[in-house]
């Protein structure tokens, strides 16, 4: 008998190992040039996108431009609310300018309030969600600023009312305008029921209820843009209404005209939704007159 030949079964072994290996070995490869290929894909068209937003800053005014471009895409929203910006050596190769001038782009850009800073592994500037309230601040804040006089506020805000009212008749709808008459009608009654030789009255509960029931009628006109103008006001001002709670006789009359109002508003008659308005500023600039009037 021929004796078993174990080496040759040996060596063919030792091939096969090493042609697996050399498939794995090339497989490796090719998934490391696949990956590679696809950052750099991903990179170029990420520049490309980029680079169609943004142009090189204009010489002599570069902060201002860049700072104007990079709202423009905000304000566009090619670069939504809560997307972070490239980073500052990225935004420095797009506009083609120094590290400076990035800098203070951002820093007029976080005072606008369009974007916020945050620090960490995923730190960088974000763009934020314009609140409503912070537009209304701003308002507000401008016209404590300047001496406006008193008279123009509440000319102003007749205006105003005059057109939400007539939106609110036509646009909203039963059970709101119910809504609105019930909490008239509740804070109609907390004013004419009060007794204040007993307890005096809670003047900011007060102003607080009554700048909700402007908002809340504000809301009703059906246009967000009425609603941010009333807050303002209501932060700034609240149209000097304060000086009609202030004295007992004025502030029961409110009370009452805001019930007549809101029920008219109820039962769909605009005609005497708006005189009620005219006889609410009538009386309030009654009163802005009384006040300011030197006292003898």
């Amino acid at each position: 008998m021929t004796p078993v030949q174990h080496i040759p079964i040996f060596g063919r072994t030792i091939q096969a190992l090493k042609a697996v290996f050399s498939l794995f070995f090339v497989f490796f490869i090719l998934v490391v040039l696949l990956w590679y290929y696809h950052f750099e894909t991903r990179e170029r068209l990420s520049h490309m996108t980029d680079e169609q937003i943004f142009h090189p800053a204009q010489v002599g005014r570069a902060g201002e431009d860049v700072a104007l471009q990079i709202e423009a895409a905000i304000l566009s929203n090619k670069i939504s609310p809560g997307e972070r910006l490239p980073s500052e050596r990225e935004l420095q190769h797009q506009f083609e300018t120094g590290r400076g001038v990035i800098r203070e782009a951002i820093k007029a850009l976080k005072q606008k309030g369009l974007i916020e800073i945050r620090k960490g592994s995923k730190g960088g500037a974000y763009v934020k969600q314009i609140e409503v309230s912070n537009v209304s601040e701003s308002l507000a804040l401008f016209l404590k600023q300047h001496a406006i006089d008193p008279n123009h506020i509440a000319e102003f805000r007749e205006g105003l009312d005059r057109t939400i009212t007539t939106l609110a008749i036509a646009r909203a709808d039963a059970a709101t305008k119910q809504e609105l008459l019930q909490k008239a009608t509740e804070f109609n009654s907390m004013i004419s029921q009060h007794n204040e030789e007993n307890e005096p009255l809670d003047m900011l509960s007060l102003s607080e209820l009554d700048r909700e029931l402007n908002i809340m009628l504000a809301q009703m006109s059906g246009n967000p843009v009425f609603e941010w103008i009333m807050r303002a006001l209501q932060l700034g001002f609240s149209s000097y209404d304060y000086t009609l709670y202030e004295n007992p006789e004025y502030r029961k009359a409110t009370a009452a005209n805001w019930q007549e109002t809101a029920q008219q508003i109820a039962d769909n008659e605009p005609l005497r939704a708006l005189a009620s308005t005219g006889a609410h500023y009538t009386m309030l600039k009654h009163c802005i007159e009384e006040q300011i009037q030197p006292t003898e």
